[in-house]
């Protein structure tokens, strides 16, 4: 989950991920397409909603240029204690996500994934740029630019006017 190279990112578009599988995912394949990045947890209050209403989104919006990208993660009270294989299974047999699901990560402290170390960097929170709780949700537009973080409370429907707005759809 390191960068291409030690230079700083200058979008989300310079990071390289892995996907559940453990392959390689160049973010660069996303260029010209609006992201909802969301840190997603298996065995959380917030987990039923959130699925249900982040699938709603793609369904709608993926033909206009949409992809969510989520990132399990077990920071917030282990939450999300299963293999990937565990994760993908569940959201795929439970929920029937079709978004792409990647390997687990960390999304604060020393061992945060470079992306949410770009994602988080400098201009958000009242707690300052760390994650709060599982179902933190950042809008990318199609240059790889964080424009808005949301809060894991934050229904994922609610996002849908800003993301209407990046997707260009009226």
């Amino acid at each position: 989950m390191e960068s291409q190279s030690a230079k700083e990112p200058q979008s989300v578009f310079d990071i390289t991920v892995k996907d559940a599988k453990g392959n390689d995912v160049d973010l660069s394949i996303y260029k010209g397409k609006v992201l909802l990045i969301v840190n997603v947890a298996s065995k959380c209050g917030m987990t039923n909603s959130n699925y249900i209403e982040l699938n709603q989104l793609y369904q709608k919006y993926k033909e206009q240029g949409l992809e969510i990208l989520a990132f399990p993660c077990n920071q917030f009270g282990e939450e999300e204690p299963g293999s990937n294989d565990q994760i993908l299974d569940f959201v795929c047999t439970r929920f029937k996500s079709e978004f792409p699901i990647f390997d687990k990560i960390e999304v604060n402290g020393e061992s945060a994934a470079p992306l949410y170390k770009f994602l988080k960097k400098g201009k958000w929170g009242i707690l300052g740029d760390d994650v709060q709780w599982n179902f933190a949700k950042f809008l990318v537009d199609k240059n790889g630019q964080a424009v808005d973080r949301y809060y894991p409370t934050t229904s994922p429907l609610t996002i849908e006017r800003e993301m209407k707005k990046l997707l260009d759809v009226l």
